[in-house]
């Protein structure tokens, strides 16, 4: 690997193995694990941004990926909790002993500038269209390619139906030493706003704070003075005050059906392969995507010598895999948004989080077992059995953002 800081590459001219379009999540751990793979491999990760990753935080849970995984992410410098995290709820508080990670944008950027090969990464140069044979930027230059792959993300989703996880977090270096101890995932003793509400918290140190605010809400609407407003609240009156570092903001899509099919054909571009979101490759109830996102960049590297062709096959055929290993979270979400009053979703969660602490870490991994699902689906229900039933036979919302 280039030992030197990398500089982001010239655009336009010649031909590349593999060009890597939207420099996110997924588009950056494919590069690495490609480029790791095979050293002599000439990659392009085509950024519209100017940086890497855009502005945000991914999180996970040591037991969400698999192996390799931990080797794929060693080079990103992380926060690490080994002390487990906390949950809250009206009725119920929690202590679980997981060990929780969280990795920075800027982290995420920084490093793989510094380990991916120099020349690899383009940044500040939008995509007007691609092909099979490679990419054609917006001033007109063409990187060709024997193999293009598409991780710009999901823009719209009409063919899915479901509801949406809105976003707006804090990040804060407060006056004095927060004595915050661990990560709180969800405190949902707040004010649910017609939605499901908690708040999500990270001691990053001593006396720095990432705090958001986040929403199962019906509709894709994030008013920033509202979200604002309520975050601030929540500061005062845990007594943190102090320097506004800055913000993130996210508008999420919470999957519980429609036409997986139908999405991939308005996706597709013929011979291009698709990753990430916009492949499908998402956690469709939580709405994580790291632990796919590792490993899709792990099976991208091994079959990286393929033509583009097959290897958009095969990344087709491993999301209709997904797709169908994700039903039954696609059926809780069904549940959570259609059997229950907005302001009394936040029991789903209360329940669930009174269930064992090997479930709770194979659910957010997507590797819940049969036995898990007849657990969790088992004894008193949190929601009306009449109301779960007239849910899972009813449709949601299309996931578009486009007015009708």
């Amino acid at each position: 690997m280039q030992a030197a800081d990398n500089q982001p590459a010239p655009a336009g001219g010649g031909r590349c193995d593999l060009a890597i379009v939207g420099g996110g999540l997924s588009g950056g751990l494919i590069a690495l694990a490609a480029a790791r793979r095979d050293p002599g491999l000439d990659i392009r990760l085509v950024e519209a941004g100017e940086v890497l990753g855009g502005n945000h935080r991914w999180s996970w849970f040591d037991s969400d990926l698999g192996e390799g995984g931990d080797a794929l992410l060693e080079p990103f410098r992380k926060t690490e909790w080994d002390g487990g995290y906390d949950v809250a709820f009206p009725a119920h508080r929690r202590h679980l002993q997981a060990r929780y990670n969280s990795l920075a944008s800027e982290d995420f950027h920084a490093a793989l500038m510094r380990e991916l090969p120099q020349g690899t990464v383009v940044l500040n140069r939008a995509v007007d269209t691609l092909d099979a044979g490679g990419v054609t930027l917006s001033d007109g230059e063409r990187i060709g390619a024997r193999c293009v792959i598409d991780c710009r993300g999901i823009e719209d989703a009409p063919a899915l139906e479901g509801g949406w996880q809105v976003f707006l977090g804090r990040h804060m270096r407060t006056a004095k030493p927060h004595g915050v101890a661990r990560p709180v995932i969800m405190d949902a003793t707040v004010r649910q706003h017609g939605a499901y509400r908690f708040v999500y918290v990270l001691p990053l140190g001593l006396d720095e704070l990432f705090i958001e605010d986040t929403y199962y809400a019906d509709s894709p609407v994030l008013d920033r003075r509202a979200l604002g407003s309520r975050v601030e609240a929540y500061c005062q009156a845990h007594g943190w005050d102090g320097e506004i570092l800055g913000h993130e903001t996210g508008v999420l899509p919470v999957i519980t059906g429609g036409d997986f099919a139908a999405f991939q054909d308005a996706a597709r571009t013929e011979g291009v392969a698709m990753a990430g979101a916009k492949g499908g490759f998402v956690h469709p109830l939580t709405s994580y995507t790291l632990p796919f996102a590792v490993r899709i960049a792990q099976l991208v590297a091994d079959n990286v010598t393929l033509p583009g062709e097959q290897l958009s096959a095969l990344l087709e055929a491993e999301a209709r895999r997904h797709w169908a290993a994700t039903k039954f979270y696609r059926r809780l979400g069904t549940m959570l948004f259609g059997a229950a009053e907005p302001d009394e979703r936040y029991r789903i969660f209360e329940r669930f989080y009174r269930l064992g602490q090997p479930l709770i870490e194979r659910f957010y991994a997507g590797k819940s077992t049969f036995g898990d699902r007849l657990r969790i689906l088992s004894g008193r229900p949190p929601v009306s059995i009449g109301r779960a039933v007239s849910a899972l036979v009813s449709s949601r919302p299309s996931l578009s953002r486009k007015s009708p």
